[in-house]
């Protein structure tokens, strides 16, 4: 299996039992590290996760993935926050987030630059506006987004 596919299915397996539990699973990262492959899982819940969210799933979604079993070989489970600066992932991100600020790391470059700061203003299934300082308005294309993340620090934008 391919990388993303893994990371696909370990999602599509573990993410109704999360969700039933409270936890929203932000990201599967399937990756090698120090010799061995790592499955990083983070999670996030209303209020944020602490130290025993993350031993408690990792209990439960390692016995559910060791009955499913369609990881081949073996491997490190890891739980973890996304942190203050998660990405966005979702369409549910994107609304929860609206009007807060983020960081946009694009593909190819636009107006001159490949990475953009200010406030999430809106979005459609095309394009999200971000609202630069100043009142500035700048419209990426979704199809040229690496990557969303919130910004801990929107006094630096």
């Amino acid at each position: 299996m391919k990388k993303s596919e893994v990371a696909g299915k370990v999602e599509e397996i573990v993410s109704p039992a999360l969700e039933d539990k409270g936890y929203e699973l932000v990201e599967v990262e399937w990756k090698p590290k120090n010799g061995t492959w790592n499955l990083c899982l983070y999670i996030d819940k209303p209020g944020g996760v602490n130290i025993k969210d993350c031993e408690v799933v990792n209990h439960e979604i390692s016995d559910l993935l060791d009955m499913v079993d369609i990881i081949p070989h073996s491997y490190v489970l890891e739980v973890s926050s996304p942190g203050v600066e998660r990405p966005l992932k979702t369409w549910r991100d994107y609304e929860k987030y609206t009007g807060k600020a983020i960081q946009v790391s694009t593909y190819e470059k636009i107006d001159g630059q490949k990475k953009f700061y200010g406030w999430l203003d809106s979005f459609s299934e095309e394009e999200l506006v971000l609202n630069k300082d100043q009142g500035d308005t700048v419209c990426i294309p979704f199809s040229k987004i690496a990557r969303v993340k919130l910004m801990f620090r929107p006094d630096q934008i």
